[in-house]
């Protein structure tokens, strides 16, 4: 039987238009659906969909609910609804409710968009947590500073990224903070240490049929609140205790047939503490760079799994993949030419990013490969290094 999925948003980010071409590659009708005309979409995009419905807005859900009604009546039940986004979470979720579709539904989501229900869940996979409390009033609030002491972190329960995040230093920027008359906020202990990544794909059993790890050269709070330059690179050896911590999580949180993200800081002293769960790739250009760590292609992989719950690449570790990230306005020592020149043979990749992933990632990502991990680290820092 054809397996009918329908793709929200297949053309953003740009290379998700991957993931359809395989899919229909491997049989299925691939139905897709946004507010982009049909005609910008890329060829090979109109290629691998089997049709396409436009909507004014896909954050209408009225729009989107008659576009699976209008497919439901062409071509029988649709078997699955995704987009790989966090953006589109809960319409998915909305989607899968109201036409009984396999995957997360509305009643999944406070677990997988709540910072405060991830905490609860971590505690129960017996993965440590940084101390935080829901906000709900400034004596409650500044009780707990008084408890865990400066610097605190202010975060949205519901949020993507580092958006609208904060970090508390003093007496006077929680009274700025606290003036803002926040809802829905979170308050926690800021963790010392770098940011640690558990990252695949689990198939229909839940059993990850691929997982890495990515390390963090700075906060994503700091990157994009002081505008700073971020590298990252895949890991070769997993170390075990992300590992264990990260399985534990996935049969918490009973991750199945679907990319997952977790983020974990690693303190000073060794020690794993839990950020959060993300149900989706890592973003950016991420999948990518795992593509290039192990020679592999996950675009056909993910669709591999969805249509025919099997994984077919061998899961090894050949080579550390490093992002760089540049941004325009940043006096750099060297020019891009002047990059390539000195590093190309170990540049697998280098493109302009969209604008949406400036702040966070830069606008200019370079891809760097090399089983060396030292070897990676040092040509970032050498590709993002400043004019004195």
């Amino acid at each position: 039987m054809t397996m009918n999925v329908v793709f929200l948003s297949p053309h953003f980010p740009p290379n998700w238009h991957l993931f359809c071409v395989h899919l229909r590659n491997l049989g299925a009708n691939v139905l897709g659906v946004a507010d982009e005309p049909y005609e910008l979409l890329r060829p090979e995009l109109r290629a691998a969909l089997t049709e396409y419905y436009r909507v004014s807005d896909l954050h209408n859900y009225d729009e989107v609910l008659r576009a699976l009604g209008y497919f439901t009546h062409r071509y029988g039940k649709i078997q699955r609804v995704d987009s790989l986004n966090e953006h589109w979470l809960e319409t998915e979720a909305r989607l899968r409710t109201d036409f009984n579709i396999e995957g997360p539904k509305i009643a999944d989501l406070p677990s997988i968009k709540r910072k405060s229900e991830m905490k609860r869940l971590f505690t129960r996979a017996q993965v440590d947590v940084a101390r935080g409390i829901l906000v709900n009033s400034p004596a409650q609030v500044r009780a707990f500073v008084a408890e865990v002491g400066y610097p605190v972190v202010a975060k949205p329960d519901i949020g993507v990224g580092a958006n609208q995040t904060f970090k508390i230093t003093n007496e006077a920027e929680l009274d700025a903070f606290l003036a803002l008359r926040p809802e829905g906020y979170l308050i926690e202990e800021y963790v010392h240490g770098v940011i640690q990544t558990f990252d695949g794909l689990t198939d229909r059993n839940g059993e990850p049929v691929f997982f890495t790890s990515m390390q963090y050269s700075n906060g994503i709070m700091e990157i994009v609140n002081n505008d700073d330059d971020i590298y990252y690179l895949t890991e070769r050896d997993i170390p075990p205790d992300l590992e264990q911590a990260g399985r534990r999580i996935l049969k918490i949180f009973d991750v199945r047939e679907r990319f997952f993200h977790f983020e974990f800081f690693r303190t000073l002293e060794g020690r794993l503490v839990a950020l959060e769960v993300n149900m989706r790739p890592p973003g950016g250009i991420s999948v990518d760079m795992f593509n290039y760590a192990s020679d592999i292609d996950l675009y056909y992989e993910w669709a591999n799994v969805l249509i025919n719950n099997r994984f077919s690449a061998p899961l090894r570790r050949l080579y550390h993949v490093c992002y760089a990230g540049r941004k325009p306005f940043r006096p750099y020592a060297l020019t891009h030419e002047e990059v390539l020149m000195r590093f190309g043979d170990c540049i697998i990749h280098h493109q302009p990013m969209h604008p949406l992933f400036h702040r966070a990632m830069g606008a200019y990502a370079y891809l760097i490969r090399s089983p060396d991990r030292e070897h990676v680290i040092e040509i970032a820092q050498e590709i993002q290094r400043l004019l004195p």
